[in-house]
């Protein structure tokens, strides 16, 4: 059984027919959904989308294009949410260089903020990083002993060994499919496997065969995993076994 470690299920054409997509998840053989909040009021809203649907698990966090709203009370809030129970992971947090919707001293002491409290509180850390490897990793590096998830991995064999060195496991979505993406195929042929995990970022990334195509949504992370299968000539299913596994031990979760 797959698990989609990154989905945005709340979002508009998602949650009019959360029923429609977890039913054709399960037909994809997909068992487990990690819902990921990007700032307060859609952490909120992964939370009440989980609530008693139990192949669903939330997280809360603060996106870098939102940083610079990230005060005193939003902070608060997130901390709350990340300390209960159900919640899985601190985040989506990180850096972002590539849009730069928020001020880079903004991006820095958000991203900084949320690796102290997943290390506090023992919880994994999903981490966005785009145009941003010497950033992202002189946080993570000032934090020792966080763990986490490179969520949505874009970079190369180059920054590769530097996040594996940190313990982080390395998250493929439908960008590793397209077709000029060879930096990042590379990496996924190179990442062990205790290290791999698979997610959609739906609404956003479909795999090439639907790229355009929205909602992407997580009954296609099964396209990206047996991409990737192919890629590191390996079988698909043994591959959605292992990733899996990887995912329950980062998360913490039980058996689906």
């Amino acid at each position: 059984m797959i698990t989609d470690t990154h989905a945005h299920i709340f979002w508009d054409g998602l949650r009019e027919d959360v029923e429609g997509v977890l039913e054709r998840s399960r037909a994809a053989g997909v068992s487990r959904i990690v819902v990921v909040g990007t700032d307060v009021k859609s952490s909120h809203a992964a939370f009440e989308l989980c609530r008693g649907r139990a192949m669903l698990h939330p997280t809360a966090g603060m996106h870098p294009h939102e940083a610079q709203d990230f005060d005193a009370v939003a902070q608060a809030e997130i901390e709350r949410l990340c300390r209960s129970a159900e919640c899985v992971a601190v985040g989506e947090t990180g850096m972002d260089h590539f849009k730069s919707f928020s001020p880079r001293a903004d991006q820095l002491r958000g991203f900084a903020w949320h690796a102290e409290l997943a290390r506090e509180i023992e919880k994994p850390l999903i981490v966005h990083s785009r145009d941003a490897h010497q950033d992202t990793l002189d946080v993570l590096r000032a934090v020792p002993g966080v763990r986490g998830v490179m969520h949505c991995w874009t970079m190369g064999l180059e920054e590769l060994p530097h996040y594996l060195d940190l313990g982080f496991h390395i998250s493929f979505s439908g960008v590793v499919t397209y077709p000029k993406n060879e930096q990042i195929r590379a990496s996924a042929r190179a990442v062990p496997a205790d290290r791999i995990v698979f997610e959609t970022d739906c609404p956003f990334l479909a795999p090439q065969k639907h790229r355009g195509k929205w909602p992407n949504e997580p009954a296609l992370v099964r396209e990206t995993l047996e991409f990737v299968a192919e890629l590191r000539n390996e079988d698909a299913d043994a591959l959605a076994v292992a990733s899996s596994a990887n995912a329950r031990t980062l998360f913490r979760l039980g058996h689906p």
